[in-house]
């Protein structure tokens, strides 16, 4: 086995961001970061173990940091900077919908106050909320997956009781993944002095969001309606129309110069002045369930995000089963060993991320929620696939390492 580290410029002087006043993220990894997951993932640089019939990791991979893993065992096949505490965008809306979700029935309606909206960041992207309408949780929670909306974040922040409960929850529920570089200010992911994460951070979320049935679902939808503005027509009639969204996610809908991902179901994408590019997604091929973040490609593309992330699932399906891991995605605190054999007993079907076949009679989970368009069928196609082995994934994956009592709670 022929170990394979290429060591990124040490800078142990290197400004850290999270105590940067002014946000903005340093020029090269420190030398020394966490080993939360193993100690290779603690060091800079590309971390893989080579071996024959293994593929090289692809040159185009220009990102500042990402990481590669399988994930249902866990295991990291491969990483470059794992642990850098970067600014991670609205990729960090999985960990407020990992916090969030088991909240608030999606039938449930809320009437929008101003109150509400307030304080949205300038520029932010957004998804149309509208003062003094009412919304249903499902709408809320299309409009923060699907258009990213800091407008929707703020109006769910606002059913938790405001921002700081929020944003206080949140670091709480990162320390309990084991996010230990995560620093949530904004639960938006919106650029803020002190607002870290890191690319094996936003994989814990993914990861643990996506044992979710509501959570898989929602990441997954390509396209659905949304409910507009409430007007009187000529004749003084009250109606109240929708428009479509699309998901924002360019391995799921496409692009002119990107296709669709086979195999793609989620997760995250984002974009902010000082994270660049992020993405986290999860991708399924002949049984194996891959997990890929990308954080910042240095070269500046269109769509050059999806690109190095696809570039990089092609290459961990490739080399998985025949790489040594790295290191692995650690279980929440508190989670107990439920192998067979070991002691405790299995999550039951259903109780983090549907049954055990991952089947759903949700509309979300088919890309029709709020009567949603079929206008992405080959993409929901694939997802419906997807969806139904990240359901059995996500059993196998709470077998092995069942939630903390305090998130099943929290269900």
């Amino acid at each position: 086995m022929l170990t394979f580290s290429l060591a990124a410029p040490a800078a142990s002087a290197a400004p850290d961001p999270s105590k940067d006043p002014s946000g903005t993220p340093s020029a090269t990894p420190p030398a020394n970061m966490s080993k939360v997951g193993g100690e290779r993932l603690g060091q800079p640089g590309t971390q893989v173990a080579l071996a024959p019939g293994v593929p090289v990791i692809p040159k185009k991979v220009t990102a500042r940091s990402w990481i590669v893993a399988d994930a249902e065992s866990g295991e990291v096949l491969a990483a470059h900077n794992a642990h850098w505490r970067l600014a991670p965008a609205s990729t960090l809306k999985m960990l407020f919908a990992d916090t969030l979700l088991p909240k608030f029935p999606k039938d449930m309606k809320h009437k929008v106050a101003p109150s509400d909206l307030a304080n949205v960041g300038i520029g932010s992207s957004m998804v149309g909320i509208k003062e003094d309408e009412s919304y249903s949780v499902q709408d809320l929670w299309l409009g923060v997956f699907l258009r990213s909306g800091n407008d929707a974040v703020h109006v769910l922040s606002a059913m938790n009781d405001g921002i700081d409960k929020t944003v206080k929850e949140m670091n709480e529920h990162a320390e309990e993944l084991q996010a230990l570089d995560t620093h949530v200010v904004s639960p938006d992911g919106y650029d803020a002095p002190g607002q870290v994460s890191s690319a094996y951070d936003l994989t814990l979320f993914a990861r643990s969001g996506l044992q979710k049935k509501d959570f898989r679902a929602y990441s997954s939808t390509a396209t659905a309606k949304f409910p507009g503005e409430t007007k009187k027509n000529k004749k003084g009639k009250t109606t109240r129309g929708s428009f479509e969204i699309q998901n924002t996610n360019r391995l799921l809908t496409g692009d002119y110069d990107i296709t669709q991902y086979k195999g793609i179901a989620g997760v995250k994408n984002g974009n902010t002045t000082n994270a660049g590019a992020t993405f986290t997604g999860v991708a399924e091929r002949d049984g194996r369930v891959l997990l890929v973040t990308v954080m910042n490609p240095e070269k500046d593309g269109h769509n050059e995000v999806y690109k190095e992330t696809a570039s990089l699932f092609d290459w961990g399906f490739k080399a998985a089963g025949k790489v040594e891991p790295v290191g692995e995605l650690v279980a929440p605190q508190g989670a107990t060993d439920n192998r067979p054999g070991a002691s405790g007993a299995p999550a039951a079907p259903g109780e983090a991320g549907g049954s055990a076949s991952g089947t759903s009679a949700d509309p979300v989970a088919a890309g029709t929620a709020s009567g949603g368009s079929g206008g992405m069928g080959v993409a929901l196609a694939i997802t419906a696939t997807v969806l139904a082995l990240l359901g059995a994934g996500a059993f196998v994956i709470n077998r092995r390492w069942p939630l903390p009592e305090l998130v099943r709670r929290r269900r």
